[in-house]
């Protein structure tokens, strides 16, 4: 009996060897393979140009033109050690990755991607929204560079400027005109909010008044968590959002 629980301890023993191998082969397949990705789209778009052709774009909003309400939504909501006083990232978020890498497991899924903005905006202007492991590692690849060429204010800038928010609208500006009919300074907190809720799933959103209304509860409670609302201007702020008319079958 003895013998043969040995011998199933050190059959586990080396499977378990073989499975840790595997893994860390197949890490650094996907990471030589995200590294030349990479670098194959720096030949693009080199980095040291990049927020350069992306505050020349037309509707380009800088930052000081940016409600704070609408800041503090997106960070709050996309990353909230973006730019922390005590625990900022630089580019990428181990806490963030481990917690999404938990729920696909548990979910069987890629549907939680532990990104960060530099991340987000390294998809956006780099890659396809196709989520594979070797895009994933590019896309490291790219945030860890980003953060080292521009400071966090040029990061958010670049990111709201590029972002998908639905019925066509790329980028802050097109967003507020398209679905407020105003222009990105002039957004009100509520009308910020939901803009801040959108690019979660902007197709979904653009289509369902509902759901982005209860997108932008989420935005809010994500607020009152990171201290940027107290509980009852959130509580205030929602009664505006759930009543605010705002998606439109398409933008004009």
């Amino acid at each position: 009996m003895k013998l043969l629980l040995r011998f199933f301890r050190r059959m586990l023993g080396y499977l378990l060897g073989v499975l840790l191998v595997a893994v860390i082969a197949a890490a650094a397949t996907f990471a030589w393979q995200g590294y030349k990705l990479y670098q194959s789209a720096l030949q693009a778009t080199p980095l040291e140009t990049l927020y350069q052709s992306i505050t020349e774009r037309p509707s380009f909003v800088p930052y000081d033109q940016l409600p704070q309400t609408y800041i503090d939504a997106v960070i709050s909501v996309e990353d909230s050690r973006f730019v922390h006083h005590f625990v900022h990232h630089h580019g990428v978020d181990p806490l963030s990755i481990v917690r999404a890498l938990w729920a696909d497991l548990r979910s069987g899924s890629l549907a939680e991607g532990g990104s960060t903005i530099t991340q987000q905006l390294a998809k956006n202007v780099y890659f396809t929204q196709e989520k594979q492991m070797a895009r994933k590692a590019a896309e490291l690849f790219a945030a860890l560079d980003i953060e080292k060429h521009y400071s966090k204010q040029e990061i958010l800038e670049m990111y709201v400027n590029t972002i998908y928010f639905g019925n066509g609208c790329y980028g802050v500006a097109e967003a507020a005109q398209g679905y407020f009919h105003t222009d990105a300074a002039s957004l009100t907190d509520a009308q910020a909010v939901v803009l801040a809720g959108l690019p979660q799933a902007p197709s979904v959103y653009a289509s369902s008044p509902a759901l982005a209304h209860k997108r932008a509860r989420v935005v809010l409670q994500r607020m009152v968590d990171c201290h940027k609302l107290t509980e009852d201007a959130a509580a205030q702020l929602s009664a505006e959002t759930d009543v605010l008319p705002f998606i439109t079958s398409s933008v004009t």
